[in-house]
């Protein structure tokens, strides 16, 4: 049966999933990088992109949180259009690991590769990946200005974030040199990492990252701005990347729960992607013990319920304007 959806009800299940969900209590800030550990736990914002670009907004969408982990997606789109997905998957893998995402016993366990560009193994070895080869400058310039890109609207580091980052990245400057024995990394390793750093302290939006996700789901069409950000073959191949790895070791639970592809940070983040229907994303700090926001998780899935969508019914779903 195909099912029509209107914006109105749209609306509504994004008001009443915010209304049911925020005064969920449970969870802790990200209290090992002592910014994250003092943002307000109360936060907590909820948006969902259209296609067409129209957009639900409830809460504080508006309000610039660390992208943290949520940005491997944004660096593995880079990557993808720069060196294509064959090179991703020689280099990196597509493979979940079942693990932390910070797990360095990942990387002794299948050595060969680093499994994925969505835990930090392979997400620092994704900035490895970014070209310009050898030019930090550079590199981050492209880092950067695809993230505006992907979000319709200019990105920034918060420099008090990225201060915080650098100074307790011991786990990852672990990971980085390990990579290297396993020639892993295909530039400079303090380079790499500190790009890779760098990005994690992004300022973002729960708006700006419905825009990404929308552009995702619109197959690299931002919704927004009409720019084609990247080539819509892409698509399904971040799609499935997130869909494996997006909330690490609890992965396939939430994509049974939820029916979307989402992918989470330890900045209080959730980004979905819904192929060809919409990108959502939701903001909260406090996170549970695997690293996903407690409060933002409980909203993507209400949203996703209530509409009765999912990952392999979208393309029996037509939204349209009431």
């Amino acid at each position: 049966m195909d099912i029509t959806i209107t914006h109105s009800q749209i609306k509504e299940a994004v008001e009443q999933a915010y209304n049911e969900c925020k005064d969920i209590k449970g969870g802790h800030n990200a209290d090992y990088i002592p910014f994250l550990a003092n943002i307000d736990p109360n936060l907590f914002g909820i948006s969902l992109t259209l296609p067409d670009g129209t957009q639900f907004n409830v809460g504080d969408t508006e309000y610039k949180f660390g992208i943290e982990s949520v940005s491997k997606v944004l660096t593995a789109i880079l990557v993808l259009k720069q060196q294509g997905a064959e090179a991703v998957l020689k280099q990196i893998g597509a493979d979940a690991t079942g693990l932390p995402f910070n797990s360095i016993f990942a990387i002794l366990l299948e050595n060969d590769h680093p499994s994925t560009p969505l835990v930090n193994a392979g997400a620092i070895t994704a900035c490895s990946m970014v070209e310009p080869k050898g030019d930090s400058w550079g590199k981050w310039e492209a880092i950067i200005n695809n993230f505006t890109a992907l979000c319709g609207s200019e990105a920034q580091v918060l420099d008090e974030l990225y201060k915080s980052e650098s100074e307790t990245n011991f786990n990852n400057r672990s990971i980085a040199w390990l990579l290297k024995n396993y020639n892993r990394i295909y530039d400079d390793v303090p380079m790499s990492l500190d790009l890779y750093t760098r990005q994690c302290s992004v300022g973002i939006t729960a708006s700006q990252l419905s825009v990404c996700a929308g552009t995702i789901a619109n197959g690299g069409l931002n919704p927004v701005t009409k720019e084609q950000v990247f080539a819509k073959d892409l698509a399904p191949k971040i799609t499935t990347l997130i869909s494996t790895v997006g909330f690490y070791q609890n992965t396939g639970d939430w994509l049974y729960t939820s029916g979307i592809p989402a992918k989470s940070g330890v900045g209080g983040g959730v980004l979905g992607v819904l192929p060809g229907v919409m990108g959502i994303a939701a903001f909260a700090p406090p996170l549970d013990p695997a690293g996903n926001s407690v409060k933002a998780q409980a909203a993507v899935k209400a949203v996703m319920n209530k509409l009765g969508l999912g990952v392999f019914n979208g393309d029996r779903v037509t939204v349209v304007a009431d």
